[in-house]
């Protein structure tokens, strides 16, 4: 139908009466403003800055390192105390235990909690089963070098583990992948970030168990826990500061 035929009949009054509709673009007649860069900008780096605060989150937090740490805490000053493998292997599993039905209780994730459970019970077992207290370290060490070792084959293969943990927190999955090389860029330098910092626990570590020094070897591990991790996250979020904002991965409706 032309705007001769509408009712009113005068085609410049339809036409008039048609120019808000395209200069304003918001009920009640409020124009769009078009998104400045520095607003543009500033919106990325928003978005890029609450991706890279889910690292702690992504990997347990404080709360989660201080679970998987304080179990050898408990052994090395058990042992040093009773100078029995088994008392300080059962008192490492308790308290890691008692981590797990705390969190349960709460109502609170048990991921980590869990898996501090079952990397202390492989410790306990072995340590009891050889009589040597140092082997109640050597899951963590061979554990330790085992996931800098997926790393770095991750980072090389082009799906680098950081980005594959972080993808589901951030909600992007695996768009990085295809959609966005910047991140797939800084997901694989936090990669090989990771490698080089947790990879100096197993080059410090690994020596001292084969000398045999329960005390030093211990209490090193205690120390070389928390620290490095922080200090990975640190480097991450650094990385994801500077990154393209995550895009988020499209949900097929059910």
């Amino acid at each position: 139908m032309s705007v001769s035929n509408l009712p009113g009949g005068d085609p410049a009054a339809q036409l008039d009466l048609a120019e808000p509709a395209a200069q304003f673009g918001q009920p009640g007649g409020q124009p769009v403003a078009p998104e400045t860069a520095e607003e543009s900008a500033a919106r990325e780096a928003a978005a890029s800055r609450e991706a890279a605060d889910t690292v702690m989150q992504a990997f347990g937090g404080v709360r989660g390192m201080i679970d998987m740490t304080l179990p050898g805490l408990v052994f090395i000053i058990t042992y040093n105390i009773t100078h029995q493998v088994s008392t300080a292997a059962w008192a490492a599993l308790g308290l890691s235990a008692l981590f797990v039905v705390v969190r349960l209780f709460k109502r609170e994730t048990i991921q980590h909690a869990f898996s501090g459970v079952f990397g202390v019970a492989i410790g306990a077992w072995i340590s009891m089963k050889t009589g040597k207290a140092e082997n109640f370290y050597l899951p963590g060490l061979l554990w330790s070098v085992g996931y800098c070792v997926a790393l770095a084959v991750s980072a090389v293969v082009r799906w680098p583990l950081i980005g594959v943990m972080l993808g589901p927190v951030t909600g992007e999955m695996f768009t990085w992948r295809k959609q966005n090389p910047g991140r797939l860029a800084a997901y694989t330098k936090a990669t090989w970030a990771w490698v080089l910092i947790m990879g100096v626990k197993p080059v410090i570590l690994f020596p001292l168990y084969f000398t045999g020094n329960v005390n030093l070897l211990g209490w090193l591990k205690v120390a070389l826990g928390i620290p490095p991790m922080l200090l990975a996250m640190y480097v991450t979020w650094q990385i994801l500061l500077k990154a393209p904002p995550p895009i988020k991965a499209e949900v097929a409706d059910e």
